[in-house]
Formats: structure tokens, sequence, C-alpha cells
């Protein structure tokens, strides 16, 4: 399938690895002006340039929308969760909902605040945020990540409502379970709340956790996302807008 993305401009925020990179490295791969930005550098060589910052500064973000001629693209491929075992819910406190609420929502709509002026002036393109399938089950494993991912598909569709009379559409990707940094932190916190007998490596738990939950029994992978993220900026989905698209091995399903 031909997408027609040569020459578009494209800013990817988590830029620096996992899903948010591979989507940039696919952008790439369609001969397209890729940016990234990202609070750590990549790890190794890639052929596109990142601009090291902080998504929830509204500054900083503002900044790096005002260094573009024009946008056509922007991706929010951006995750973190509390760091803890949040079931039941009060093993956590108060406290530790904000930063998770900021990374995940709040920087969000910094992102779409500031590339705002420039899509609309563009009068085409495409904004594509990266959820969960946490935001849409009321994951207990960590209860803020899933409040602030179900917050961002409702902003989401909120934009996709705005932004559609100028022909701008919004969209959310939702994974299920991909080797990220992200996906083993949610490891690393369940372990560290058992016993030393009682804790299990990686493999074996995301290989359990994967037969009870995925219908399709396997992970999922970056580049699927990327080649998802690059049809959805095409013009072949050029009436696919609001939408919330689970690449999740089946693990969420509606009737």
């Amino acid at each position: 399938m031909q997408l027609a993305l040569q020459g578009q401009s494209v800013a990817v925020f988590g830029s620096s690895q996992g899903i948010g990179r591979a989507i940039a490295e696919g952008f790439c791969a369609e001969g397209c002006l890729v940016r990234g930005f990202d609070r750590s550098p990549t790890a190794d060589t890639s052929p596109f340039a990142t601009t090291l910052g902080d998504v929830t500064s509204f500054a900083a973000v503002q900044a790096f929308a005002a260094s573009f001629a024009s946008i056509d693209h922007v991706v929010f491929a951006v995750g973190a969760g509390s760091g803890k075992l949040g079931f039941p819910f009060w093993n956590l406190a108060p406290s530790d909902w904000a930063r998770v609420l900021d990374v995940n929502l709040v920087a969000a709509v910094n992102v779409a605040h500031a590339f705002a002026p420039g899509l609309i002036a563009r009068g085409a393109g495409s904004f594509l945020v990266l959820t969960s399938v946490a935001g849409q089950i009321g994951s207990q494993t960590d209860p803020p990540y899933s409040a602030a991912k179900a917050g961002l598909i409702n902003f989401m569709q909120c934009a996709a409502k705005d932004f559609a009379p100028h022909n701008v559409r919004v969209n959310a990707l939702s994974p299920g379970m991909v080797q990220t940094a992200l996906n083993e932190s949610v490891w690393a916190a369940g372990q560290a709340s058992l016993p030393a007998g009682q804790r299990r490596s990686y493999a074996d738990w995301a290989a359990e956790k994967i037969r009870k939950i995925s219908p399709l029994g396997r992970w999922q992978t970056p580049p699927e996302f990327a080649a998802m993220a690059t049809f959805l900026a095409s013009a072949h989905a050029q009436n696919i807008t609001g939408q919330t698209i689970n690449i999740d091995g089946g693990q969420v399903m509606h009737a």
C-alpha cells in the first residue's frame, strides 16, 4: 500500500524507546521529516533528531512546536506508571497520583494546545495518542495509570470533534502486552510486593499473563504500532477519527 507521506513533517513525543521510537522510525521509513521529543536521548544512532525536554512543561512543548515551520502529524507516545502495585487502590497514597496524571494526561493536553494552531493553519493532518487497554477495563494493577489513560481516551474524542471542522483527525492506539520498559515496570512493582520465594522472572510472569488475557496468546510488538500510526496519518484513513484502536491480541473486546 502506498501511503504517500513523503516530505510530511511529524512530531513524535516519547521517541527515544519502545513504541514511540518504532513509530518515529516508521514515519522515517515513509520518507517523512521526523523530529522527536523526549526526556532522554536515544540509546544509539537514529534516523531522526530528538529534542530533550519535559513534556509536562507547557513552555518546553510550546517552544518545540514553535520550531516547526509547518506540521502535518503529531504523535503522543508517552506513558508512565506509579511504579507501585495499586491493588487494592489504598495501597497507594493520593500523592502517588499527581505525577502519573501529569505525564499521561495533562502532558497530552499540553501537546494538543501547542500544536493546535499549526494543524488548524495547515487545514489537514492528524494527532495520534497512545493510550492503553488499562484505560478501558479499570485495571487494578495501577489505578492512577488506568484512570489517566481513560481520561486520555475521552480527551481524544473531545479533540477529534473540535478538530474535525479543520480536517484534522484525532485517534488513539491502545496497546495490550508489549515488551517495553513500562511493561517491565509493572512486573517489577508486582514482584516487589511478594516474598522472595514467590517472585518470578519477567519472562515467566509475562508468559502466564499473556496466556490468561490474550486470546491470540502472543506479545504485541512496537512495529505493529508504527504500521498503524503511519496508516492513520495517510489519506487511506481520511474518514477515521475519534477512534481507539486496540492492538492487544484480542484482550479487550466490545460487544
